[in-house]
This record gives structure tokens, C-alpha cells and sequence, in this order.
């Protein structure tokens, strides 16, 4: 298979693989974290700043050009930085924007995509943006992985090699230099571990070969040591972790002033991180704009440290003390969404059209927790309430449900075992109720909506209703075939009759893939002379499997 071109479209492919897979290496991220500070949150912060900036990108007009997609992802992850190794991360995704921007300038405004020696232009950039930002570069950490990286692609690129070589050769690098870092930097070896933030670049470069190859590394995990290393060390003094982590965009700050403030964030604490941002609070590029970061026991002294120097906004203060489940005020742009896990378009354009988020499984197979868990992120919010609709195990919920919480996200699971339910638990869905109310209010309205389905029969079989043959229409409900019709419409018809036994002032029907008009005209007449009063409506989800979804309200 031909490699794939690092255009824009590429790009943000890249930027999604990147947030799936560090979702995937998230807690493994995390368990390394033990420099600067070992607060465990290394990996979440790297997963936030880069689902930022692939959201950014992601919703940016920017076709495929190149170099708006990356002047996007750098964008948003400067604005959605978190923690030091967001920082970093945001630096070197500035570095592919501003390497992208130059190349574009050189050939009069056209560049189709990333070669090899660009990307390793960019990699070499990054180091420097990387050390600026940080004061000194601190071997045995990102750093150290990064500049390896950075060397083994540029001389893969005065070999002439292609990009997907080039990213590959870098990898290597990176995987190399990373198992070194316990050799450079003591705490690491104390621990037993290699650095986080080195890790989390190795994942990141992973994703971007896989991007272009379609062939995925598989690595060993990365976790402490035993005790008993392997190399000799010679202990440290007991450090003692500042009790705040503060950061803040800095703007109308003069080039002097940013050193006389590196100095006294110094002072304050550790993990002092100061990058250029490019932009300011409005939004527009600007001179003189900062994303801060630093460590410190004094918060309000660090805030004050800015505002000498120039004007802040974002401000954000978190305590240290909450390891692997505290994360960074700021992390959601909304307070609460509503995820729908959907099938067909038809489907996705009803429930994004009534306000929520919605998620499509892959293939026929169930939604796993690992794609229940990246779709969470997706939306934004720090409360989520999800309509699994029969299409995610309740293993899968609770799995989810668990590691979203560790992430600091409230997640509740609305019990809905078909569309039809998650339509009725949505149309009651108000996110200016309190959490426990809106989750109760949805919950009994997908439970007042009766629901079944109708499918098509493949083969000869004895049901509860009765024997029936290739072609005939099954109505179930429970689990259990209820109805044997001739066809689906007479299936539906009996269905529909069936759930009507108890009440009911709504028929809601949602018509699968394949399953055309005169079916639904079919219902609406038999419901209109069966049962005057009663309202139908019908929607083309274009949902695979079953026919037809039925529910009665």
C-alpha cells in the first residue's frame, strides 16, 4: 500500500489517531509521571491539549489546506494547553505550524502537503521552541527524546528518504533515546521508570507513522521497574511537590520583561514553562503574547508575577494534591452534552438536529468502551448523558463509566435499549436541571416509551408465534419474536397493535436501510383506522439490522 500523503487532510487524521491513542496510553503515561512533579497527570494533560487542537482543526474551514490545518492544531493546542507537558506539546505542533508557513511563503502560497526534509525542519524547530519555552533543556526528559528524534530524521532526509521513511527513522530514534532517559536523569531511575513526557511523544510519532502506513507499532508497555535496576544510581534528597500548578495567557508583555519573570517564576516554584503564543484574548496573531505555566506554592504570587509584566486572562489554579483523578480547571468548553450512540444517517442528522452529540459504531459490532471513552472527550463536556440505545454492552457502560470518571467526567449512563427511547429520553433532556434531576426526568421518559423492532426472517424457524419462513416479517419485543407476518408491514401493523394494548398517544418509527416510503404510508393508515386519537410519526434513520424501530409512547 502506497503511503499516505501528510496533506491537510492528513494532518488531521493524524491529530485524531493521536487522541485515540492517547486515550489508550493515558493510565500507562500517567504511572511514569515522576518529574518535575509526580502528580500523575502527564499523560491526561498531553491527551487534553492535543484533543484541543484536534478539535480546532476539526472544526476549522480550512479544506485541505495544508498549512491552515496546521496553523489550527498549533492554535488550539496553545489555548488548550494543560500542565508543563502540554506546554511542550503545544510547542512542537507550533513548530510544524510555523515550518509549514515558511515553506508555503518560499513556493508563493503552494504547498500541497509535508515532505521528509519539511518534517524534519519542523522536528529541529520544535527543539528549539521546546528549550525556549522551558528556560533549559534537562536531559533524560521530553527533551532528550525529542532531539534524537529530531537528529534521525534529518539525517534521514539528506539521505533522500520519503517521509513515511523519515517518520519512521525518528520513531526509532525516539523509542531508543526514550529507554535511555533512566540513565540521564536520576529520579527516573529511583523510580524505576523512563519519562513521561518522552513516552508521550513516542506515542504521538507511533500515530503519525500509522497515519501514513496503516501499519500500528506495537510496543511493549511501559511501567516502573523493579527495584532492583539495572544501573547504578546515586539517591536523591526527598522533594517536596508545590502545593499549586498556575497557568495563564500573558499578553502586552515586552520581550525584556519575559526573562525578569522566568526569574522570579523561578523563585516561586519549579516547572516553569513560559512559550510564545502568537496570539492574544481576541483571538488575532499578536506580538508579545505568552501561554505561562509553573509550579508553585504561592499561587497568588505567580498571578502577581504576571501582572507586572503585562495582562492575563485564563487564568487557571489547580491543587496539586489530587494525582491521577485531579484535572486542570478549564478542561471542558461546556458544562453538559447529551451523547447519543446512533446507526445510519439519517439517524445522526435527527439526533444532532434535537441538540446532542452523537456516536456511530464502526461495523455491526457493539460499541467498545475504548470508543464510548474517546466520543466523551469529544464532546466537550464535563457532564455527559449518554443514550446507549442498544448499541453498547453494559460491561462496556461500566468500564466507560469508570475510567470517565477518573478523568473527572460525570457520566450517566440513560437506560435506552432503542433509538425510539433516546428519542423520548431527549426530547425531556434539560441541561439547566441539576445532574441527578436531568439523568431521573430522562431515565423515566425512555422508560414510558414501549419499544420493538421488525426484521426480515433468513431462514425457517419455530418461534414463540409461530413457525416462519425466509421473508416473513418478525415483530419482537423482549428479545422475543411476538408477531409473524407475510412482510414487514404486517409484522409492523400487529406490532404496533400489540404496544398499544396498554395505552399510548404517540407511535414513533423509524424506518432501517432499505425499507422505503410505502411502509411507513402503510402504519399510518392502519394506525389512523385502528386507532383514532393516536398521533404517528416516522423518520428514515437508515439504521442497518432490524427494519424497523417501533416505539409507543
Amino acid at each position: 500500500m502506497a503511503a499516505r500523503r501528510l496533506d491537510g487532510s492528513g494532518l488531521r487524521h493524524w491529530a485524531h489517531t493521536a487522541v485515540a491513542d492517547l486515550i489508550s496510553h493515558t493510565e500507562e503515561i500517567n504511572q511514569l509521571n515522576v518529574f518535575p512533579v509526580a502528580d500523575a497527570d502527564t499523560g491526561t494533560n498531553m491527551l487534553f491539549t492535543m484533543r484541543a487542537a484536534w478539535a480546532q482543526a476539526d472544526a476549522a474551514d480550512t479544506g485541505d489546506d495544508v498549512t491552515a490545518v496546521a496553523a489550527a492544531l498549533a492554535d488550539g493546542a496553545l489555548r488548550g494547553a494543560r500542565g508543563n507537558s502540554g506546554v511542550i506539546l503545544s510547542q512542537i505542533l507550533r513548530a510544524i505550524a510555523e515550518v509549514t508557513a515558511a515553506a508555503t511563503d518560499d513556493r508563493a502560497g503552494v504547498l500541497s502537503d509535508i515532505s521528509g526534509p519539511l518534517f524534519s525542519t519542523a522536528l529541529r524547530h520544535a527543539v528549539t521552541l521546546v528549550v525556549a519555552s522551558m528556560g533549559q533543556a534537562v536531559p533524560g526528559t521530553i527533551v532528550s527524546v525529542l532531539h534524537d528524534a529530531a537528529a534521525a530524521a534529518e539525517d534521514a532526509a539528506a539521505e533522500q528518504a520519503d517521509l513515511a521513511e523519515v517518520v519512521a527513522t525518528s520513531t526509532r530514534a525516539a523509542a531508543s533515546a526514550l529507554d535511555r532517559t533512566p540513565t540521564q536523569l536520576d529520579v527516573l531511575a529511583e523510580a524505576g521508570v523512563v519519562d513521561a513526557g518522552g513516552r508521550g511523544l513516542l506515542v504521538l510519532l507511533d500515530a503519525l507513522s500509522a497515519t501514513l502506513t496503516g501499519h500500528t507499532t506495537r510496543r511493549a508497555v511501559y511501567q516502573p521497574a523493579p527495584k532492583t535496576a539495572p544501573f547504578e544510581t546515586t539517591p536523591s534528597a526527598s522533594r517536596i511537590s508545590p502545593s499549586f500548578e498556575v497557568m495563564y495567557l500573558l499578553s502586552d508583555c515586552e520581550a525584556h520583561n519575559v526573562e525578569r519573570l522566568r526569574a522570579r517564576l523561578d523563585e516561586l516554584g519549579d516547572s516553569v514553562a513560559i512559550a510564545a503564543s502568537g496570539f492574544g484574548e481576541s483571538g488575532e496573531a499578536s506580538a508579545g503574547c505568552y501561554s505561562v505555566h509553573v509550579h508553585a506554592d504561592d499561587a497568588g504570587a505567580a498571578v502577581e508575577a504576571g501582572l507586572a509584566v503585562g495582562t492575563l486572562s485564563r487564568i487557571q489554579i489547580t491543587a496539586l494534591s489530587g494525582g491521577a483523578d485531579r484535572l486542570p480547571v478549564g478542561s471542558w468548553s461546556r458544562q453538559r452534552a447529551v451523547l447519543a450512540v446512533v446507526d445510519g444517517d439519517g439517524a445522526e442528522s435527527l439526533f444532532t438536529g434535537e441538540g446532542a452529540d452523537v456516536l456511530r459504531p464502526v461495523s455491526d459490532a457493539a460499541v467498545s468502551a475504548q470508543q464510548l471513552l474517546h466520543a466523551l472527550l469529544n464532546t466537550g463536556a464535563a457532564q455527559v448523558m449518554v443514550l446507549p440505545n442498544g448499541y453498547v454492552a453494559a460491561e462496556e457502560i461500566v468500564a466507560g463509566s469508570a475510567v470517565a470518571a477518573d478523568w473527572g467526567i460525570d457520566m450517566v449512563p440513560v437506560p435506552t435499549g432503542s433509538m425510539v427511547q433516546g428519542l423520548a429520553a431527549l426530547a425531556v433532556h434539560d441541561p439547566d436541571r441539576r445532574l441527578v434531576d436531568d439523568g431521573y426526568t430522562m431515565a423515566r421518559a425512555a422508560a414510558g416509551a414501549r419499544f420493538g423492532s421488525v426484521r426480515v426472517a433468513a431462514e425457517e424457524a419455530l418461534t414463540w408465534a409461530g413457525t416462519c419462513k425466509p421473508g416473513d416479517g418478525l415483530g419482537v419485543a423482549g428479545d422475543e419474536v411476538v408477531i409473524v407476518g407475510d412482510d414487514i408491514a404486517s409484522a409492523a401493523a400487529g406490532l404496533i397493535d400489540l404496544l398499544l394494548a396498554a395505552g399510548g398517544e404517540l407511535v414513533t418509527v423509524l424506518t432501517g436501510d432499505g425499507v422505503g416510503p410505502d411502509v411507513a404510508a402503510a402504519l399510518a393508515d392502519h394506525v389512523h383506522r385502528k386507532h383514532p386519537g393516536t398521533e404517528m410519526v416516522t423518520f428514515h434513520t437508515g439504521h442497518r439490522a432490524d427494519a424497523l424501530l417501533i416505539g409507543v409512547e
